[in-house]
């Protein structure tokens, strides 16, 4: 199978030194499709971009510096979606900076499913990925693809919970499709690419470069219907993708925590700033005007009842340490941490870091 020449193009024209998005979109719009932006002269071209960038172009396509990206193009489900493409979302063209060109691996029917985003802290409590994944899969299972950063903890989550309901997970890259950004984070990567989609506005070989997640960000909300934060520290990156989506017109919702939890902090901080409160991913459906398709357990924030454990009955969901629980509890602390040993084997308890531990939902 070979590449398109109206393809190899646009992959020339984006791969030119120095030529960001807003150059390239002037481009287009002052000539037309990148062939005939390459048949430009010289001197024509310059009047819209740097002479460096207008002699580059000037030059011709250089075919072996699209040679990577042709031989990834042969691979089955990789892709390279343009302006010129009828399937490129409108959603996306919307936002402030549409890339001209994106690469997208996995279902390309997804980039224009209906979506939902779902983000927060890598550093997430147990409880806080348990959620992240259920309100996912619940979301999924009721028509929204789930759209996050393929970061750890409740990106991770909320891809696992996309992937196991009805309408997959999409996620959003700040790297090359070439590279796996956290390494902790291939196999499901993987279970993107086969199941799901990766997108990145960023060409192949592009590493992990600090500033390109930030940007990432506004191609998640771009994308979907909503936003929900599971989790965030005041200074989360996620923060940035709720306040783009607010940007945007999109619905942005925050999971309330405790008052003591850093990570509730920037949940609490978007509330105050007029981010919906939820509670159960059916308040996320009634507001977007859907209902469930399926209902997923644990898609609610609930204490469970009833709970005879002597020690369950003293740990609530706040973080507690072993002295605590043991004056709360009258037990002796080995007694408390044997316990606790026991329940976290059970999966009803978890330990937090600084000797800290909390109950799961």
């Amino acid at each position: 199978m070979t590449t398109p020449t109206n393809t190899q193009h646009w992959i020339a024209l984006s791969l030119i030194p120095g030529l960001g998005n807003a150059s390239l979109r002037k481009l287009l719009q002052a000539f037309g499709e990148p062939e005939r932006v390459f048949a430009t002269d010289y001197h024509a071209l310059k009047l819209h971009v740097k002479e460096a960038v207008a002699r580059a172009i000037s030059n011709g396509i250089d075919l072996a510096s699209i040679t990577s990206t042709t031989d990834w193009l042969q691979e089955p489900n990789n892709h390279v979606v343009t302006f010129s493409d009828a399937d490129y979302p409108e959603s996306i063209l919307q936002i402030t900076d549409p890339p001209p060109l994106f690469y997208l691996k996995g279902q390309r029917a997804l980039l224009n499913q209906a979506s939902f985003a779902i983000v927060g802290s890598r550093n997430a409590t147990p409880q806080g990925l348990k959620n992240a994944e259920a309100f996912a899969q619940t979301l999924s299972n009721s028509g929204y693809c789930i759209v996050s950063g393929l970061a750890l903890g409740i990106d991770a989550a909320a891809h696992h919970g996309g992937l196991n309901g009805v309408s997959g997970s999409l996620a959003v890259v700040g790297t090359g499709l070439d590279i796996v950004y956290p390494a902790r984070n291939r196999a499901l990567a993987h279970q993107l690419a086969a199941n799901g989609a990766i997108l990145s506005e960023y060409p192949l070989g592009t590493p992990a470069i600090a500033g390109n997640f930030p940007k990432r960000n506004r191609l998640i909300s771009g994308l979907t219907h909503g936003c929900l934060v599971v989790e965030a520290a005041l200074q989360s990156g996620s923060l940035i993708t709720a306040k783009l989506a607010a940007e945007q017109g999109k619905e942005v919702f925050a999971i309330p925590g405790s008052i003591h939890s850093p990570l509730s902090k920037g949940c609490h901080s978007l509330i105050k700033q007029g981010a919906k409160l939820v509670e159960s991913a059916q308040d996320i459906l009634e507001e977007l005007g859907q209902v469930p398709l399926k209902e997923t357990c644990h898609s609610t924030i609930q204490q469970t009842e009833t709970d005879d454990h002597p020690l369950m009955k003293s740990l609530g969901f706040e973080s507690t340490d072993i002295d605590t629980l043991a004056n709360r509890s009258g037990l002796t602390t080995d007694r408390v941490c044997a316990m606790l040993l026991e329940l976290e084997l059970e999966g009803r308890v978890a330990s937090l870091p600084g000797g800290q531990y909390q109950r799961i939902s």
